[in-house]
């Protein structure tokens, strides 16, 4: 189950060059309420970025048949979550961070009240946008988005990152801080990419959630890698900061290399987790092995 590694670059190009021209377009030939607040929320989700999640949308969701068309507001509504919750984590309440994607973070081009609204305007924006396209399963995808970024999904994964600082917790715990604040989006993005293909009893939405959780890890883990052995210019954002924070790491426990290693083993997990997609599914087990060897 491999895909040509130039053709996985040309597609995912051309998945996050879809994607954002669609977030653009939600930013166009409207008359902003409140102009500053507008510039803060483009700043916040224009500046670039990897565009993760609405490739994992479009990716999941043409494994199982759907069109382009019909995953594009479920693939900007998730990155639309995720640029909310980047802007409120680099808050100097939360990780106090400078730069993000190699831009001075919204706080820092704007001001600390400006960012807090332009977060809470990303995130009633994402559900504003799903709901507005119309589809047989669009409940099942509000309640996925809702479910994944709240109290059960990333902001309480945040919780519990805030509440490990400075403390020693084991693997399996930090495993469940990871689960919550990185995995449970990831998890939607491609639940929400299967959930315009076929309803959710389908036996691939299950496969492709067991995908999801150990790519979701492994990308976490490797991030934890890259903090510590990656440099600030490539990451567009400051390296070593975990430790400076003294926030639990893979790295902390298992060491560099066994961090390494476990997210090694966790991408076979994933790969193995699509066997009942067949060929269709080789773009996504590419993609996970891609999760795990970048460098930002």
């Amino acid at each position: 189950m491999r895909v040509n590694a130039d053709s996985l670059t040309a597609r995912l190009a051309a998945d996050r060059a879809r994607v954002d021209a669609y977030l653009a377009g939600l930013f166009e030939s409207r008359r902003a309420t409140a102009p500053r607040l507008e510039a803060a929320m483009r700043h916040g989700v224009l500046v670039g970025g990897k565009r993760l999640r609405p490739v994992l949308v479009y990716l999941s969701g043409r494994a199982l048949g759907a069109d382009d068309a019909v995953l594009d507001a479920p693939a900007a509504a998730v990155e639309l979550i995720h640029a909310y919750s980047l802007v409120h984590d680099d808050l100097p309440a939360m990780d106090d961070d400078d730069l993000r994607r190699g831009q001075p973070t919204v706080h820092k081009v704007y001001d600390e009240a400006t960012a807090i609204l332009a977060g809470d305007a990303l995130q009633c924006l994402a559900f504003e946008v799903l709901a507005g396209s119309p589809h047989r399963r669009l409940p099942a995808q509000m309640r996925t988005l809702a479910e994944a970024a709240g109290r059960d999904g990333m902001v309480g994964g945040q919780a519990l990152d805030l509440a490990a600082v400075g403390g020693h917790p084991d693997v399996e715990t930090l495993a469940r801080v990871h689960a919550h604040k990185t995995g449970a989006l990831i998890g939607a993005a491609v639940r929400l990419g299967a959930l315009a293909a076929v309803d959710e009893t389908d036996p691939r939405v299950a496969a492709l959630s067991h995908y999801a959780a150990a790519i979701g890890l492994a990308f976490q883990i490797h991030d934890d890698v890259l903090d510590v052995a990656g440099d600030t210019g490539t990451l567009g954002k400051a390296s070593g900061a975990d430790a400076a924070r003294d926030k639990p790491t893979y790295p902390a426990l298992l060491g560099l290399e066994g961090a390494r290693r476990r997210a090694g083993e966790l991408v076979d997990e994933a790969v193995a987790a699509l066997a009942p997609l067949g060929d269709a599914a080789a773009p996504l087990a590419e993609l996970a092995r891609y999760m795990i060897e970048r460098d930002h």
